[in-house]
């Protein structure tokens, strides 16, 4: 890959980065089982909640604060894994996973949260990056807060 385009891809992912965490995608909790997380060692605090119905992550909404990274993160996955199944959607959070941590190749099936691969070359950004995905993975799992 030449420099001018990894130059110019760095650039498009920060620009959806910073959209997300300007313009977040279902912000704000209406009261379905949910999962909170806080990261003590940076300040991220993170509550996801899902709407599953016959199986299928129908909704997917998200509240908290954080850096740019978590923040966005968490708007980024309510509308990569909003209709998916559970079996999917668990898939997902699992390639997610690998893929912040430098898995080469990432399924193209996680969309714009495909950003997040530079994530890899900052390992203290992980956890903000995965945060609200580790949030949603308990939370089809079965481990709701009460």
């Amino acid at each position: 890959m030449n420099d001018k385009y990894k130059i110019d891809l760095e650039s498009l992912y920060r620009q959806v980065i910073m959209d997300h965490y300007k313009n977040p995608r279902n912000k704000g909790l209406v009261g379905w089982p949910h999962v909170h997380i806080k990261n003590p060692s940076c300040g991220d605090d993170i509550t996801i909640e899902a709407l599953v119905e016959d199986g299928v992550v129908k909704k997917i909404h998200h509240q908290g604060t954080g850096c740019s990274i978590c923040c966005s993160s968490a708007s980024v996955l309510s509308e990569t894994l909003e209709g998916k199944t559970v079996e999917e959607a668990n898939e997902l959070i699992e390639e997610f996973f690998e893929m912040v941590k430098g898995k080469e190749n990432p399924n193209e099936e996680l969309e714009e949260a495909l950003v997040y691969q530079g994530v890899a070359k900052f390992p203290a950004r992980i956890k903000c990056a995965t945060i609200s995905w580790k949030a949603l993975q308990r939370l089809l799992n079965g481990d709701e807060d009460e």
